[in-house]
């Protein structure tokens, strides 16, 4: 996995980020909110996806066609956004810490001009991230790996706290899930913990989604439930299995007579949410 920009960045000229593995799958869910931020009537508005989409020198033809992964994405962006910003309404002051944040702009949808953020992920993302956004102050980012203590050591504002794991685990193995929860569980007090997992039925199974199959990712890990994380769970209690399934039903209400049914649950991917024992 690599990422590299083609000549410098500036406001003329296109982004050209070569991308492979987990890492290219930012670009993919990038994409699927700019394009559903278009939709009259859409439960979100991504300002920023929309503006930069026609900046990225990218091949987004794929993720185009790719109804699956965007639905997933959609879907899993407004139950996101529901229980970040219940999260907010609560704990106003909090600090958030946005684990493998990509390119997301959630922080500029959920600020109450109080909350401190944090996004972090791997340094040749921030490295993009950086040239596009110039974060600092409330919101700021963190280029090291989510499975390294050492970026705990950089969120300097504690209080409240929210983690948010989005679109990652199902790329992490059982042992590195188990290595980033333990750093949060060992690093930081009053920890809440918003963690998308993929269904279980869908582990190794990459294929369904093309758009993602073609960045050369797998899909190692999935929970059905705060249970099936195990040990990795261990010095956490759980709040709630949640899912996307009313997300899901937002942008397709064709759903929302099955939204029950034990089928379309196991197949949906899960949001579960544990805080620290």
């Amino acid at each position: 996995m690599y990422l590299c920009i083609n000549g410098d960045i500036m406001e003329d000229k296109k982004i050209n980020p070569l991308l492979t593995g987990s890492a290219e799958t930012m670009l993919q869910s990038f994409y699927a909110r700019a394009k559903y931020s278009r939709k009259k009537n859409a439960k979100f508005y991504d300002a920023k996806a929309i503006e930069l989409v026609g900046k990225i020198d990218y091949d987004f033809s794929k993720a185009e066609k790719d109804s699956t992964m965007s639905n997933g994405v959609i879907a899993r962006t407004i139950v996101f956004d529901e229980l970040v910003k219940d999260f907010i309404n609560k704990n106003p002051d909090c600090t958030v810490v946005n684990i493998a944040c990509g390119l997301d702009t959630r922080f500029y949808r959920m600020d109450n001009g109080r909350i401190t953020w944090y996004n972090v992920d791997l340094p040749e993302t921030i490295e993009v991230r950086d040239a596009i956004y110039h974060e600092s102050g409330r919101v700021s980012t963190i280029g090291i790996s989510a499975t390294d203590p050492a970026w705990a050591d950089k969120v300097t504002k504690r209080g409240k706290m929210l983690f948010i794991i989005e679109g990652l685990s199902m790329y992490l193995t059982s042992d590195e899930n188990a290595q980033m929860l333990s750093i949060i569980r060992d690093k930081f007090d009053n920890a809440t913990v918003l963690m998308e997992c993929l269904a279980k039925k869908w582990v190794n199974k990459e294929r369904t989604e093309k758009s993602i199959q073609d960045t050369g990712a797998k899909f190692v890990f999935g929970a059905d439930t705060f249970d099936d994380l195990g040990k990795a769970a261990d010095g956490f209690r759980c709040i709630k299995n949640d899912d996307i399934i009313r997300g899901m039903t937002e942008i397709m209400p064709i759903l929302k007579p099955f939204r029950k049914l034990p089928f379309l649950k196991k197949i949906t991917q899960k949001i579960l949410i544990f805080e620290k024992a």
